[in-house]
């Protein structure tokens, strides 16, 4: 005898489907990061600038601390990435430089973003339980100026730099200017105000690395000893 097949009924998913785009939710929380801080973005901030609920914040993104690690990610390979193309588009070692800068000062003082930038004065300071992240955002720090002393380096050997210039000095000299520029915006210094600071600083790199340093005569030498 035969017996009818019953068919199952279909699984359903436990919970509802998710009914936000993780990637716009994502850059809303950038903003709010980027605004306040991590510190000072709290879950009602994130969830209101995001439009969704706390439980879909946690079911979608971990914990407050991944979405701000997503969040500094979305950053630096969106927003911030105007200064890694920068390095590597420009022939000219300065030609780069001078973009970096320039496009610093137009990214700090966008009118549809929040002011300064979100890499380089982020998480300075902050209390023992965000440590972890302040160690996070110093690796972010020191990368980027690793690439600007990869990019310098590259100049030395191609001739564009003299050989004895430091490179590791002045990509961090390079990059104390971009984040003078950074804290200046969130002052509200205006995007002339920053242009002219970043050609002031190109002025002083080329001046810096064309001059021979200093010697001291044999008088001077005899004053030492």
């Amino acid at each position: 005898m035969n017996h009818p097949v019953t068919k199952k009924p279909p699984s359903r998913r436990a919970g509802r489907p998710r009914s936000f785009d993780r990637d716009t939710a994502l850059a809303q929380a950038m903003r709010t990061f980027w605004k306040h801080g991590y510190e000072g973005a709290s879950i009602p901030n994130l969830t209101r600038a995001m439009g969704i609920t706390p439980q879909s914040l946690y079911a979608a993104f971990g914990s407050k601390a991944k979405l701000y690690r997503e969040a500094l990610e979305h950053y630096s390979i969106g927003v911030g990435a105007y200064a890694a193309r920068a390095l590597t588009e420009e022939a000219d070692v300065f030609a780069a430089l001078a973009r970096v800068l320039r496009e610093s000062a137009e990214s700090f003082t966008e009118k549809m973003s929040p002011r300064g930038c979100m890499i380089s004065l982020e998480m300075l300071t902050c209390s023992p339980e965000g440590e972890a992240l302040a160690v996070h955002a110093r690796e972010l720090r020191r990368a980027a100026v690793a690439r600007l002393q990869a990019r310098l380096e590259k100049a030395t050997h191609e001739k564009q730099l003299p050989s004895g210039v430091n490179a590791g000095t002045l990509a961090r000299l390079v990059y104390a200017a971009v984040q003078g520029m950074a804290s200046q915006a969130r002052d509200g210094a205006g995007r002339q105000e920053l242009l002219g600071m970043g050609e002031m600083a190109l002025q002083s790199f080329q001046s810096l690395v064309s001059l021979p340093p200093p010697r001291r005569d044999s008088k001077s030498n005899a004053r030492a000893r």
